[in-house]
């Protein structure tokens, strides 16, 4: 079975701030929790990147997201939907 993990992430983020979004990704694609992550509009200031992932690795992830955007100062920028 799989989950689907979904991020909220403003549109409108400075350079810094959306490399440290892309390295989250891929090291999110790189830990072998996806192999790819999708993105649509919220509205007019917010995407909603996702991704699924196996059930089993489902706290894991949610887990190293939190750490990742605790770390690189993102709690204000990214939330985990």
């Amino acid at each position: 079975m799989t989950t689907t993990i979904r991020l909220r992430i403003p549109k409108d983020i400075d350079t810094a701030t959306e490399r440290k979004i892309r390295k989250l990704k891929g090291s999110l694609i790189a830990q072998s929790f996806t192999d790819i992550i999708h993105f649509d509009d919220d509205g007019e200031d917010f995407y909603i990147h996702y991704f699924t992932t196996p059930s089993v690795k489902k706290n894991d992830a949610i887990t190293f997201i939190s750490s990742f955007l605790t770390e690189e100062a993102l709690t204000e920028t990214a939330m985990i939907l």
